[in-house]
């Protein structure tokens, strides 16, 4: 499958600019997973952020969307297409806002690419090369379907990888979507801490989200930190700007 030729990449491209791409592997956990680390290019100026939020299973967040429209703030949205199933409404907003939203891939049926038979945070996982690639093949037709652009960006569910499936996957032409700053721990945290983690963004941070949990605190934590990060003067950066 010509995963370069789906995103109008050609072979010098990808060895001179993907596989060069500023990505960071980071050490093994003690299962063995790594979960890779990306931070924007550094600049002289204004502090500078990318913000990458994940429509992982789960329902739509109007206060995070909301805020982003409203204060026209760039976000990389990461989306599963069972989410985009579950969630025609949010999808439909998120499509209405293309200079707000870009969707990336976040799998067909968030697996993590993990091999093997160990669950990771309770989620089964793609097992095997061939469950790997089905699922960033089923996660990016959905999003070819609905915006008519292949996605070139793919982040795992949970954010971990077997070590060697992350040189497999770039090899395809699609480029491994890691972060530097975790900013709720899997909507798990309270708006408070939320908050707080992403107004001490450093320059260069790849602010990592979810926007699929409206019944949690995490979410009103996530539009006050963007709020509260503009209004310092950070500037936002689209992910696709390191490419």
């Amino acid at each position: 499958m010509c995963w370069a030729c789906g995103v109008g990449l050609n072979r010098r491209q990808l060895l001179n600019g993907l596989l060069a791409a500023p990505l960071a592997l980071g050490p093994a956990r003690k299962d063995g997973l790594v979960e890779p680390v990306l931070r924007l290019e550094p600049q002289s100026g204004p502090r500078r952020v990318a913000v990458t939020l994940d429509a992982c299973p789960g329902h739509f967040d109007p206060r995070i969307a909301n805020l982003l429209v409203e204060r026209n703030i760039p976000a990389t949205i990461f989306i599963t297409a069972v989410w985009m199933r579950m969630n025609p409404e949010g999808l439909a907003f998120f499509l209405k806002y293309p200079d707000v939203f870009t969707l990336e891939n976040h799998g067909a049926r968030h697996l993590p690419p993990v091999l093997g038979k160990q669950r990771v945070y309770g989620l089964e996982v793609a097992g095997s090369w061939q469950g790997i690639e089905a699922e960033i093949a089923g996660g990016a037709a959905a999003i070819y379907k609905v915006t008519g652009r292949h996605p070139v960006w793919y982040r795992g569910a949970a954010g971990l990888y077997t070590p060697s499936v992350v040189p497999q996957v770039e090899a395809l032409g699609v480029r491994v979507a890691g972060y530097s700053l975790i900013a709720d721990a899997g909507a798990s945290l309270p708006a408070e801490m939320v908050a707080a983690r992403i107004k001490a963004a450093q320059d260069g941070d790849v602010i990592e989200g979810h926007i699929n949990q409206p019944l949690r605190s995490s979410g009103a934590g996530i539009a006050a930190g963007l709020a509260a990060l503009q209004e310092s003067g950070a500037q936002f950066a689209r992910l696709s700007s390191i490419i």
